[in-house]
């Protein structure tokens, strides 16, 4: 079965954000998301949090970390990573908890948090996935250059809304089919060969 999955959000956890987790459950189900990753800036809490709260939709543990290079995010995690590493040391933290390694927002050239292409291309062997489209991402250009970068490496390709209110919650999402966790997540993301050729996300009125 397939899903619909916002795979980059951020709750009231981050210090930028106002979306509580009450909205963001409401939010979900009205919006018929069958799940999210909970990626708040630095801190495993929001997610954590809403897990426990055992939400009718799948809830993956994330983090948005801000390595010294750029943003970095896991997924699949169960300990927070800190801020401040260098994006190799950040990786190595993220696989050693069995997460998976996804670069957002790589070529949006208006944030100065992002993962810089030098950069980008030396650690290409050890990234997961690409978040292709961002829906807070305003210049097109940007979602094109990360799914030629994906392409060219065999990436599997993402999307998400980087909602900061319940407003943006699910303004992109991914599609994949079930899993059971990352190994499965990371095999089933490679699949949709249907969505690597055409379009990685959906855009809900």
């Amino acid at each position: 079965m397939a899903l619909k999955l916002d795979l980059h959000l951020h709750t009231h956890y981050s210090p930028d954000s106002w979306l509580s987790l009450k909205s963001l459950v409401r939010s979900v189900v009205r919006k018929k998301i069958d799940g999210v990753a909970v990626t708040d800036h630095d801190t495993l809490r929001g997610a954590l949090k809403l897990r426990e709260m055992a939400p009718p939709f799948k809830v993956i543990i994330g983090e948005e970390v801000s390595s010294s290079d750029g943003d970095i995010i896991g997924l699949f995690l169960n300990k927070t990573i800190p801020a401040g590493l260098s994006a190799e040391a950040t990786i190595e933290k993220i696989k050693a908890q069995g997460g998976l390694v996804a670069i957002p927002h790589p070529f949006d050239r208006v944030r100065s948090c992002r993962l810089k292409l030098k950069k980008l291309q030396a650690l290409a062997d050890q990234i997961d996935m690409i978040e292709v489209f961002n829906g807070r991402t305003l210049w097109p250009q940007a979602a094109q250059k990360a799914q030629r970068f994906a392409k060219q490496r065999q990436l599997p390709q993402v999307a998400g809304s980087d909602a900061h209110s319940q407003f943006e919650l699910a303004k992109a999402y991914t599609i994949i089919e079930d899993f059971q966790g990352p190994l499965d997540f990371l095999e089933n993301a490679k699949k949709p060969k249907w969505l690597m050729d055409t379009i990685l996300f959906g855009i809900i009125p």
